[in-house]
């Protein structure tokens, strides 16, 4: 694993960041934007997912930051479903559905790559090691 010393050092958290960012994008589309309460769902679930990410980084255990990480994961599979409700609506096109989903699959995987990792660390007893302050 590459040398980590800040959470946006994570590739989850790269993923995250992309899915948000396209998200935004998406929701001030003219259609979409005046759908306040999906827009504001499916934007607060994107910024959960990098949110959790460096909450859990900052926390002082693998433990906690497993927890954080599966609630980030939890909130990139409620972006995933809002992006269903999008499509459904034709706030969205196939295309752009696609790319959104794909994005959510791959921050998905990784965060779920990051999680095991921190599992299998706490079981052999390393403790995944944060900068000092």
């Amino acid at each position: 694993m590459a040398k980590i010393e800040r959470f946006e050092d994570f590739e989850c958290w790269k993923a995250g960041r992309e899915l948000r960012k396209t998200i935004y994008r998406f929701t001030r589309g003219s259609a979409f934007a005046e759908d306040f309460s999906l827009v504001d769902q499916i934007r607060r679930a994107a910024q959960s997912v990098t949110s959790n990410i460096a909450e859990g980084f900052g926390r002082e255990g693998n433990k906690e930051f497993i927890n954080f990480l599966s609630i980030s994961k939890g909130s990139v599979t409620e972006v995933q479903d809002q992006l269903y409700t999008a499509l459904d609506e034709n706030y969205i096109t196939q295309a752009d559905f696609d790319r959104a989903y794909a994005l959510a699959g791959s921050a998905s995987h990784l965060i779920g790559g990051l999680s095991t990792y921190l599992k299998q660390t706490e079981i052999s007893g390393i403790k995944f090691k944060r900068p000092q302050k």
